[in-house]
């Protein structure tokens, strides 16, 4: 298979995965895409930490058919090995795959060099694993040997530009979610030649290091091993706070950056001083236990205001929009509830619980949209009635979660309002709480 050839299979599969990732997710946002060049050989780099939804991060949006390198024991005989070569992955052998496979790794660097010799896009984690974290692992030599063995080929003559990549999800599965790609400046491989003729052990080093420290900046990376899980919560607790505490808007990106810069904060403090960082880590679990003791969410606790009148319009909202969500819901919820059941209970890799989903999803539903315009095809006499039923369906479904998540947080609306107006003390005692956790995080920052 010749990778560097353009598809028009590929091309045709991806507008419509394009379209199940839109309604997939809320938001989809893409930085900084001048800095991708044009009619240059180029290796794209991002940072893994979600399975399949990180590839499709970057090549549902992006001009390019980008060939990828993944590790090979995904490649099972079959049916699985046509579906990943079709989709232009490569197999990357390891040590654990076998002494005797690393040869193998021959062939796949040969088309790998033919990839970027034809301008097209290279794309290749450099952690060589995902973290279902937010937290780099440490880069592997993958990306150098790459770029450095096919410059050597042609003679120097290639001018690759390898272009660092930061994902970042607002949640790794859950429908509705927001994801933002941000493309760096790329590191130019001929920047790194001279010092590769002297020294390649060197050189190789060197471009890694170069490339781990150009990621990291277009991501969230908690270094904290010890108190990852606090620090994800406290950034989840503190984060508007803190954006609000830093002069940022409220806006997605306004607030990945605002994190960025709280999760620094806190991993400077952890080294710094345990005692400080133990007694807030404890702060934060007291008040989120708490929190899910009266079934509520800690912005609901951090802006209570206004909170009779917001919900008495979210429950006119809800009545109104009633009917949406009943056909939305009527026409979805079967191949909805039966894909989150399946991935919860039979997918143990929390980080591939996304990755299910999205092939689940665009295989399941057609099926079962068809069989919805069969059984409602009598009550549809016109062609175009047929047509503007089956089309509505995945919009409909789209707007019938989006007002369910309406009444999970009419219903924490209520709850609040129940603790405020009839558990005045145990309500006190909760914004104590927080209030004191701020005022430490504030010091800290």
């Amino acid at each position: 298979m010749k990778y560097e050839k353009w598809s028009l299979g590929y091309w045709l599969l991806k507008q419509y995965v394009r379209f199940v990732d839109w309604i997939i997710h809320k938001k989809i946002i893409l930085n900084g895409t001048e800095n991708i060049p044009r009619n240059k050989p180029i290796l794209i780099a991002p940072n893994h930490q979600n399975a399949l939804s990180d590839p499709m991060a970057i090549l549902l949006h992006t001009r390019f058919q980008p060939v990828w390198l993944a590790r090979a024991d995904i490649f099972k005989p079959g049916i699985i090995t046509l579906a990943l070569r079709f989709l232009k992955i490569m197999p990357v052998y390891r040590m654990r795959d076998g002494k005797d496979q690393l040869a193998k790794n021959e062939k796949t660097f040969a088309d790998s060099i033919k990839v970027l010799e034809n301008n097209c896009a290279l794309a290749l984690f450099p952690e060589a694993a995902h973290s279902a974290k937010r937290q780099m692992l440490s880069h592997k030599k993958a990306v150098p040997r790459i770029v450095f063995q096919a410059e050597e080929k042609a003679e120097n003559n290639l001018d690759i530009h390898i272009v660092p990549t930061g994902i970042y999800y607002s949640s790794y599965w859950k429908f509705n979610r927001s994801v933002m790609v941000n493309f760096g400046k790329p590191l130019l491989v001929n920047d790194f030649l001279e010092a590769y003729n002297e020294n390649p052990s060197a050189a190789t080093l060197t471009l890694r290091d170069a490339l781990e420290k150009a990621i990291e900046p277009l991501t969230i990376n908690i270094k904290s091993k010890e108190n990852y899980e606090i620090f994800e919560l406290i950034r989840a607790i503190y984060g508007k706070a803190f954006a609000r505490k830093t002069g940022q808007q409220n806006g997605f990106v306004q607030r990945f950056k605002s994190d960025q810069q709280l999760v620094k904060k806190l991993d400077e403090l952890e080294p710094n001083n345990k005692e400080k960082t133990e007694k807030i880590c404890n702060a934060a679990k007291r008040f989120d236990a708490q929190v899910r003791k009266y079934g509520l969410r800690s912005w609901l606790v951090e802006n209570p205001e206004n909170n009779f009148w917001k919900l008495g319009f979210n429950k006119l909202l809800l009545l109104i929009t009633l009917p949406v969500f009943a056909y939305g819901f009527l026409f979805n919820a079967i191949p909805f509830i039966a894909i989150d059941t399946i991935v919860r209970k039979k997918i143990k890799d929390f980080a591939f619980w996304s990755s299910f989903s999205l092939v689940l999803g665009f295989t399941l539903f057609p099926i079962v949209y068809l069989l919805e315009l069969w059984a409602v095809a009598a009550w549809l006499p016109l062609w175009w009635h047929k047509l503007l039923f089956i089309v509505s369906l995945p919009f409909a479904g789209k707007l019938a979660f989006r007002w369910y998540i309406l009444l999970l947080k009419t219903i924490g609306r209520g709850r609040l309002f129940i603790l405020k107006a009839f558990r005045k003390q145990q309500w006190q005692s909760l914004k104590n709480q927080q209030e004191k956790l701020f005022d430490e995080l504030d010091k800290i920052v």
